[in-house]
């Protein structure tokens, strides 16, 4: 059973065969994305704490590579 803790965590994934490294994700969330050398988007950490910050990195991602879940299921993209 998740805990109140668990709720305020994500678990972020970029997918890097869609990602095409426009940065807006690293612009908009700095301390959560970074991008590598060939200018594909990772998460810092694959665990962070829930943040609108985030939440918008994802939302404004061109290919909507990015993925967010929480302890109750899809943040991002939700769930249809």
């Amino acid at each position: 059973m998740p805990t109140d803790a668990d709720a305020d965590r994500w678990r972020v994934t970029v997918d890097r065969t869609v990602c095409v490294g426009s940065g807006l994700c690293a612009a908009t969330a700095p301390d959560a994305f970074r991008l590598d050398a060939t200018r594909r988007s990772h998460p810092v950490e694959e665990e962070t704490t829930a943040s609108e910050a985030v939440l918008e990195a994802a939302e404004s991602c061109p290919v909507e590579a990015i993925t967010i879940r929480g302890a109750e299921g899809a943040v991002f993209p939700p769930e249809e």
